[in-house]
This record gives structure tokens, C-alpha cells and sequence, in this order.
């Protein structure tokens, strides 16, 4: 799992460990919250990347992207 969702993940609990509150709302946003930290815990780890010297010109696009 990349640095990125772990971060996120940590940041959701440390929301979810102050959300604690017992109004509707309170309790309704821990639940969308813990859903959410579930799903991230879901995510299939991703595929290990052959070492190779070859540029996939379709990744690297890819990866561009997702950066903007």
C-alpha cells in the first residue's frame, strides 16, 4: 500500500478517534468514516514492477496524470 493511503488512513482514524459524540450527525460521520478507512484497508496491494531498464511509455503517461 503506497504512502499516500496509509497517511490518509491514519489521518481518517485520528478523525474518527475525536468524532465521538453522540448527536445523529456525530455518530452518522464516524460511521462514513470507519467505511472509509475499511475500504482503504480493502485496497489489493499493488503488483510488483519487473526491474527493468525499458520505459512503458503507457505507465509513464499514466503515472503524469496522476499527478495533475
Amino acid at each position: 500500500m503506497s504512502s499516500t493511503y496509509l497517511r490518509a488512513r491514519d489521518h481518517l482514524q485520528q478523525a474518527a478517534a475525536i468524532l465521538q459524540g453522540t448527536d445523529s450527525q456525530s455518530r452518522q460521520l464516524l460511521q462514513i468514516l470507519q467505511r472509509t478507512i475499511n475500504l482503504i484497508d480493502d485496497l489489493p496491494p499493488a503488483p510488483p514492477r519487473p526491474i527493468t531498464n525499458v520505459l512503458d511509455f503507457d505507465e509513464f503517461k499514466a503515472r503524469r496524470m496522476d499527478h495533475y
